[in-house]
């Protein structure tokens, strides 16, 4: 294996792992998290960077052919959608009645909250 190949492995295992890794804390924090609003933060920022990362390792290690543009091509359907996806379940949930909670309310000791 030359320097090269070698170089190429090691990169698209970093970004795959570094993917696998935002995949997971936010896994974590929507089993975590306190509240619907912060659940939905964690799952769809948690996704976008790890799907980024993770396919971007996959195209890395694939090589440049056919299957680095399907990948590439599932990286922009799930870059568009997620989001989307995230907004419409967010409204859906504040159309319903499901309001976050005013964290501007607190009515702690601290004078000096920044």
């Amino acid at each position: 294996m030359s320097g090269w190949q070698l170089f190429v492995e090691i990169l698209s295992w970093v970004l795959i792992s570094a993917g696998s890794f935002f995949v997971l804390v936010g896994a974590i924090g929507v089993y975590r998290f306190p509240d619907f609003w912060t659940r939905l933060h964690a799952a769809s920022v948690s996704e976008s960077a790890g799907v980024i990362l993770m396919l971007s390792g996959m195209i890395i290690q694939a090589g440049w052919g056919l299957i680095a543009v399907k990948l590439l091509i599932i990286g922009v359907f799930l870059f568009i959608t997620g989001p989307t996806s995230t907004h419409a379940v967010a409204n859906a949930a504040l159309v319903s009645g499901l309001r976050p909670k005013n964290y501007d309310d607190d009515t702690s000791d601290d004078p000096d909250p920044a």
